[in-house]
């Protein structure tokens, strides 16, 4: 075939060799450069759509916030643009509503409607309880803190230690790349003025009066401005609290008598009590400091210049302030990355084997040399448009390795043939290019294509994985166009020519092994129906089979720290929690496998790994980030807490999670019941409960509402109160004062402002009875006994609930057993609640929830954009094809990888999680990659005077080996990613469909070109 007339790319390679040389050397530069530029972390960025929208009205059951609170805002907020849900739960005193964005809300969108939403809660304050504190919001979910120190201190003072942590704040603010260094498991710090009811009542001094007394010393205010002709002179006015000498000092008359405050109250500092939360580390209190990483920055060189910070930080510290690092992301980055790196070395390895074998020395070489010129302008365009190493891209690299060899194979193979021919290596070359380019080039844009609906699909695990249609997408078409460029240049320099005697023809496939290949795919194209229908039931049997394939999400992850959750009883003290924690601590500490462990007390962990199910502040958490010594470490942990838990902790309900990959999901196992009316929602949640429990595939059951609450309430006695001139809030407020303690004025110390809190000593304050023998003050100046107007009368309450879009929610969670996945329990599970959803009342539902809820949502924004993947194939089909019957044929080959993938998740019990339907999906373009070649093959040999019969016999002969050599290479080049724990189930699938849908593409695809166009032999006679 001769190509004068037409360009020849190849060709102009090979006649510009300077240039091309030039441009080779120049590209493995700027890849090299680039590889060594782009940053790195552990996983791609993903944008949390959820705010939190809290607010807080002391004295208010969860009731009264759910009603007076939670519903008007609600009300305003389904207003929001792009809402998906509002999620909300009520507590005492406290409220939170979560918005949830739709997850194709676009990422530029997200920041205006957060300030949609302010403007939203703003519009309704005035609907909200005139008292109420806040609302205040929450959008920033997706901070995560690369590195956490914790600051502890021996021999200094918790003030002094925390000087010591603003000063390692602002130093390493200046580190460069950090974009924030926050302060966490602070305790703000007040002073306390305890006094006793009983003495105010003996003296006839009212809680309003001390209150009056130290505002007027302390409040700022201003004194005026005198106004001269030449300058404005301000006048100040000395009284303001110094010291808290100062404090005791002050006076107040009472009637005739005049009182210092510290002749019957003590003035001390303090902390708030009880602690919002505090933070443990290895047993001991501590302060920590979270750093976050600007977006554009490369977390291996922040985490560099953190270790010298630290380290000045260390040397200048005195000795008893400890600094220790317990979350270190650049060092599991560069554990990740270099664990992806080796993965990518060895299929590299891998590809280069299978080519050296498979083509010879010089073949392979050539195939070989252009591997890293593919990946370098790979890393080239990664860099120019902003992708970085993490998890997904690097494993992309791997599943795209070998890919990207298969159009050099291909141009390589068709190269070396034709010099086997006797073609001279110029005109092999363009050979090569004029007969394979472009149907190369449709199989390419096919394979990515494949892709394109991990690429277009708007969800939160659309985003997630986005990246790995990115890389794969620009690894095929680098590879296209260096196998049409570069390896016909490196196959004119290394591959040699084969000089024929003049009219000699050196057939090629007559060997044995193709003969039997030829016997083979005649008979196919004979008995075209028997290998249709066989095939169709394969396809059939293949389908069915996932029903006995586990499903998973997201696989954990392989990170060695465990969460562990240690839940009490809701209305459970702070102390409570704190005494839990210690416990734990002390096993622990006794622990083989355990290498470090940090408790939160009161909150859950900040977010130091991306897909953290971060747990919100509760006085009833305790929650450990244990971290082991290796992975066999952590597993034998995990089950060891649980038998402490089962053993020594019979009143915590606990959660031990690895970390996971992907979205946070929450429990492993969810159903949500929810309807307009609470009672009858709780009594299907029972009923549900009931059915959960009674699994053998669960355990650690409960609900979200928890337990109610015990209360104490003071019936009091209205007539009396009237005659004495008390009103209920002056004794809801001297109750608060007595018990909890009440804010009275505030001490301004530097840069700080402390809180001051005026409550009783804690011997009159840690007993029910306290408040029975208090005394308030009346109008006539005397104090009576709360026991003369009041009762308390014990009770019960709840202590949350929750709603979802406006309607009472309870969400049933629990724990799944080892070997078990989330979603076979849940189906399971499902499938014996029809009884109970029969009965549900209009208005009423029962429905699984939180992993596999988000794996259907992930689903359908991936089945959602496969029109859009369907038209690109029919279009580029189309384009390189010419003839719609030959285009269906083709596509009609699609689903033959399911039979093989479906087959190898089966026999390695591999669970098929959205990582592996992303393989899945993928192996439809691979596989519609080698039919449009083989077809384009079949109609040029048409085309070239043979009958059809033989060129597809023929077709799919000389096809054979390119097309296995490039399964081959793609299939080999996956084994380091089995071992993967993320990746492992897509590499499966990949490899067992393209094993079968390679063999199917030699038989099938040649059965059923026949049976489409009804082919008969040239002559019916010699063939019978």
């Amino acid at each position: 075939m001769e190509t004068s007339g037409r360009f020849n790319l190849s060709r102009w390679a090979i006649e510009h060799a300077n240039f091309t040389r030039f441009l080779i050397v120049l590209l493995l530069i700027a890849g090299g450069i680039s590889y060594l530029k782009l940053g790195q972390k552990e996983d791609p960025d993903f944008t949390f759509r959820v705010m939190v929208v809290r607010a807080y009205w002391p004295g208010a059951t969860a009731i009264e916030m759910a009603q007076q609170v939670v519903d008007p805002l609600e009300a305003k907020l389904q207003e929001t643009p792009y809402l998906d849900k509002l999620q909300s739960y009520a507590k005492p005193g406290e409220a939170a509503v979560m918005v949830f964005l739709r997850e194709e809300t676009p990422v530029k969108e997200v920041k205006n409607i957060w300030y949609q939403v302010r403007k939203k809660a703003s519009d309704v304050r005035s609907a909200l309880p005139s008292n109420l504190i806040g609302p205040f919001f929450n959008d920033e979910f997706g901070d995560t803190y690369i590195a956490m120190y914790s600051f502890t201190t021996d021999g200094f003072t918790y003030a002094e230690l925390r000087d010591y942590v603003d000063q390692a704040r602002n130093g390493l603010l200046r580190v460069p790349g950090v974009e924030k260094v926050e302060v966490l498991g602070q305790q703000e710090e007040k002073v306390y003025v305890e006094f006793s009811y009983r003495k105010f009542a003996q003296l006839g001094i009212s809680f309003q009066q001390l209150q009056a007394a130290l505002n007027g010393y302390n409040a700022m205010t201003p004194a005026g401005v005198l106004n001269t002709d030449e300058q404005a002179i301000f006048v100040r006015v000395d009284g303001h609290y110094d010291s808290l000498q100062d404090i005791e000092n002050s006076r107040f008359r009472v009637g005739e008598n005049s009182f210092r405050l510290g002749d019957f109250a003590k003035v001390y500092r303090g902390y708030q009590d009880p602690p919002l939360s505090k933070i443990r580390h290895r047993g001991r209190e501590a302060i920590a400091l979270g750093i976050v990483m600007r977006n554009d920055a490369n977390v291996l060189h922040v985490g560099k210049g953190l270790e010298i910070g630290v380290a000045q930080l260390r040397s200048a510290f005195p000795v008893g302030i400890e600094i220790e690092q317990y979350t270190d992301q650049p060092k599991v980055v560069r554990e990740a990355v270099g664990g992806f790196v080796r993965s990518l070395v060895e299929a590299v390895v891998i590809v280069m084997a299978v080519s050296f074998l498979s083509l010879g020395f010089r073949t392979g070489l050539v195939v070989a040399l252009t591997i890293p010129l593919v990946l370098g302008v790979t890393f080239m365009v990664m860099d120019a448009i902003g992708l970085q190493l993490q998890k997904i891209s690097l494993g992309a690299l791997v599943l795209a390795l070998g890919l990207l060899v298969d159009d050099a194979m291909i141009a390589v193979e068709m190269m070396a043939r034709k010099l086997e021919e006797g073609y001279d290596k110029l005109k092999a070359a363009s050979f090569a290019y004029t007969s394979t380019a472009f149907p190369m080039l449709t199989g390419t844009l096919i394979t990515a294509a494949g892709f394109l609906p991990v690429g277009l699909a708007k969800s939160a695990s659309g985003e997630y994985t986005q990246s790995m249609f990115q890389v794969i997408g620009i690894a095929l078409i680098v590879s296209w166009f260096a196998s049409v460029y570069v390896t016909p240049y490196i196959g004119y320099l290394l591959l040699k020519e084969h000089r024929l005697p003049d009219g000699e023809q050196h057939e090629l496939f007559n060997g044995p092994w193709f003969q039997r290949l030829r016997r083979l795919i005649d008979w196919c194209v004979e008995y075209r129906w028997t290998v249709i229908v066989a095939t169709l039931l394969l396809f059939l049997v293949g389908v069915f089979s996932f029903r006995f394939i586990p499903k998973q999400f997201f696989p954990d992850s392989t990170r060695l720290e465990l969460m562990v959750e240690l839940w009490l009883p809701e209305g459970s003290s702070f102390a409570a929690s704190e005494d839990v924690a210690k416990r734990m601590e002390a096993k622990l500490a006794q622990d083989p496998d355990v290498s470090d462990y940090v408790a939160y007390i009161g909150s859950g962990s900040p977010r130091f790994y991306l897909p953290l199910d971060q747990q919100l502040n509760h006085t009833n958490i305790s929650q450990f980030m244990v971290l082991s010594k290796d992975l066999e470490a952590r597993e034998r942990l995990r089950k060891r807490i649980h038998g402490w838990i089962d053993d020594e902790f019979p009143e915590v309900r606990t959660k031990i999670d690895r970390l996971p990959n992907g979205p946070p999901t929450g429990w492993p196992l969810q159903f949500r019941v929810q309807g307009p009316d609470p009672t009858v929602v709780r009594q299907f949640t029972e009923e549900v409960k009931a059915v959960v429990r009674a699994s053998p595939m669960v355990r650690n059951v409960h609900d979200n509402w928890h337990e109610p609450i015990a209360v104490m309430k003071i019936d009091v006695d209205q007539e009396k109160l009237r005659v004495l001139g008390i009103s209920s809030n002056d004794v809801r407020g001297a109750s608060n004062t007595i018990l909890s303690g009440t804010p009275i004025g505030s001490y301004r110390e530097r840069n700080r402002e402390v809180e001051i809190i005026a409550r009783q000593p804690l011997e009159e304050r840690d007993q029910l009875g306290s408040l029975k023998d208090a005394y308030m003050p009346t109008v006539t100046g005397q104090s009576v006994p709360f026991s003369h107007f009041g009762k308390a009368v014990p009770s019960f309450e709840p202590g949350v609930l929750w709603r979802r879009d406006r309607l009472w929610a309870i969400t049933i969670q629990a724990e799944v057993l080892d070997g078990i996945q989330s979603p076979d329990a849940a189906y399971a599970i499902d499938a014996q609640l029809g009884e109970i959803k029969s009965r549900l009342p209009v208005g009423y539902s029962i429905g699984i929830a939180g992993p596999l809820e988000a794996n259907q949502v992930a689903n359908d924004s991936i089945n959602a954009e496969m029109p859009k993947m369907l038209v690109v194939i029919l279009l580029l089909l189309m384009i390189q094809l010419q003839h719609f019957g030959r285009t269906m044929l083709v596509l009609l080959t699609a689903p033959l990888g399911i039979i093989g993938a479906a087959f190898a998740l089966l026999i390695t019990q591999t669970a098929f999680g959205f990582v592996a339907l992303l393989g899945v999906i993928a192996l439809a373009g691979i596989i519609m990659r080698n039919s449009v070649i083989l077809v384009d093959q079949i109609e040029q040999d048409i085309k070239a005077g043979h009958d059809p019969w033989t060129a597809i016999v023929e077709s799919a002969v000389r096809r054979a080996r390119p097309i296995m050599l490039t399964a081959a290479a793609a299939v080999l080049a996956l084994i380091p990613l089995v071992r993967s724990v993320f990746y492992g189930p897509a590499a499966i699938a990949l490899m067992g469909g393209l094993i079968v849908a390679t063999l199917l593409t030699l038989t099938f695809l040649p059965a059923l070109y026949a049976a489409w166009f009804k082919v008969q032999p040239a002559n019916p006679f010699l063939r019978r």
